[in-house]
């Protein structure tokens, strides 16, 4: 396996890690993908506003139901996944699709969400790490049982949620 085959599938391991600490509510595991890196969202206010680290464990951990099984009772599903690696090997982006589904005693299992990741990688003492991941939300369903506020707002202000906000 070449280096850029490494890297390649190394990113995507770090992308499906994302949607199984969001899914388990594993919030200061995800908070710790995004301690080199920062997370935002066409949904917010000001896109180029920017949490990272214990902000985004505190934001997750703020909006997200947990159900009585400790976990989101969703499953975010990821596809279309294209990495690029720069010729240097020391950073990456990639694109991808992303749909969540979620089922509840109050929800049937449905799609509740779907969108675009865009997404930045730096190469962090031999680790790829995220440096910024944008979540672009293309189509919203039932939410109710997911989160705390109207996504389709579209008004999100991280630091209405944030520890030290």
């Amino acid at each position: 396996m070449t280096t850029g085959e490494q890297a390649v599938r190394s990113i995507k391991a770090l992308m499906y890690t994302y949607a199984e600490c969001v899914d388990l509510a594993r919030f200061d595991e995800l908070g710790e993908l995004f301690s080199h890196g920062v997370l935002t969202s066409t949904s917010a206010v000001d896109p180029d506003d920017a949490m990272s680290g214990d902000d985004v464990a505190a934001f997750y951990r703020a909006t997200n139901k947990v159900h009585d099984d400790g976990t989101l009772r969703t499953r975010h599903v990821a596809s279309n996944v294209v990495v690029e690696v720069a010729d240097h090997g020391q950073s990456a982006s990639a694109r991808s699709y992303f749909a969540v589904h979620q089922g509840t005693d109050a929800l049937a299992l449905q799609p509740i969400v779907a969108g675009r990741y865009e997404d930045n990688f730096a190469l962090v003492d031999g680790q790829w790490r995220f440096a910024r991941r944008m979540v672009i939300v293309d189509q919203i369903g039932d939410m109710r049982e997911h989160l705390t506020f109207d996504l389709s707002k579209g008004d999100v202000r991280y630091t209405d949620y944030m520890e030290s906000g």
